[in-house]
């Protein structure tokens, strides 16, 4: 019975330890408005033309979506280099590394099919 008693009591001290990783109701709602600042303003940025440019527009809207997902990470999966001896840590660097191929590639692919697209108003009243 004492070895029950000490199992018990050792569990029980293992599974205290394990909501120290979790947010706060604060926490949770930080992440909540700052995921939708950081939605509001790309949607601003584009629907009123704020900046000309288009590529300088890409560019603000991808580092605003870089950051969103550090946001989400931090606040919302509560990864950082302290828990689970850095594993988390290892998780977010394959994370940028898998974003950034995801976004370069998307913006590779549109500039491209922009690009090799055939304008449909050159040929609307033409008849071959």
């Amino acid at each position: 019975m004492s070895d029950y008693v000490h199992s018990y009591g050792h569990a029980k001290d293992h599974h205290a330890g394990d909501h120290a990783g979790h947010g706060s109701l604060r926490d949770y709602l930080v992440g909540f408005f700052l995921s939708a600042i950081l939605t509001a303003i790309p949607f601003w940025l584009v629907m009123t033309g704020a900046i000309t440019d288009r590529q300088a527009t890409a560019l603000v809207i991808m580092a605003f979506a870089i950051v969103q997902i550090v946001v989400h990470m931090i606040y919302f999966l509560h990864m950082n280099t302290r828990s689970e001896n850095g594993w988390t840590f290892m998780a977010l660097i394959f994370t940028i590394v898998i974003v950034v191929i995801a976004l370069s590639g998307s913006l590779w692919v549109m500039y491209h099919l922009n690009h090799n697209m055939m304008p449909m108003s050159h040929n609307m009243g033409q008849l071959p």
